[in-house]
């Protein structure tokens, strides 16, 4: 996706505020080693600007989501956002449950998606929830496995 710089540039060119709440927002993005949930951004900002309110984050964590700076999974116990994956073209997505390893599909099955006549499809996303090797030879041996991408 780029340096926190690169993202603060592009919201500049956009006509956006750069602030230093959002820069410590990428920053924590850039840094973290997996998905984030919204109470989780929120709890880490609250060290650093103890006045910030939930609001203010989930809005930034939408700009950043409209910008495409970060992505929101829907997992089963909620919604999570990671730093945009650095894959330039079209692609999907196939996501660890134990780990939240990420690993992307290059093949787009919306070509085969039969669509009716009159609906116009204008944005997809196809995710693959499942076991990554490491977490499911590890359910199989009894040992634990910690979060990682």
């Amino acid at each position: 996706m780029g340096t926190t710089e690169d993202i603060m540039q592009r919201m500049s060119r956009k006509g956006l505020r750069v602030t230093e709440q959002r820069k410590t927002m990428v920053r924590l993005f850039d840094g973290a080693s997996g998905y984030l949930t919204p109470k989780e951004v929120y709890e880490q900002m609250q060290r650093e600007y103890p006045g910030l309110s939930f609001d203010t984050v989930y809005r930034n964590l939408r700009l950043l989501l409209d910008m495409d700076v970060v992505e929101q999974i829907v997992f089963e116990d909620g919604v999570k956002f990671k730093l945009s994956c650095e894959e330039q073209h079209h692609h999907h997505h196939m996501i660890c449950l134990q780990c939240e390893k990420t690993l992307p599909i290059r093949f787009c099955p919306m070509s085969e998606t039969d669509v009716p006549g009159d609906f116009e499809v204008v944005k997809h996303k196809f995710e693959v929830f499942g076991y990554c090797g490491d977490c499911k030879d590890a359910a199989a041996t009894g040992t634990a496995s910690s979060k990682a991408t």
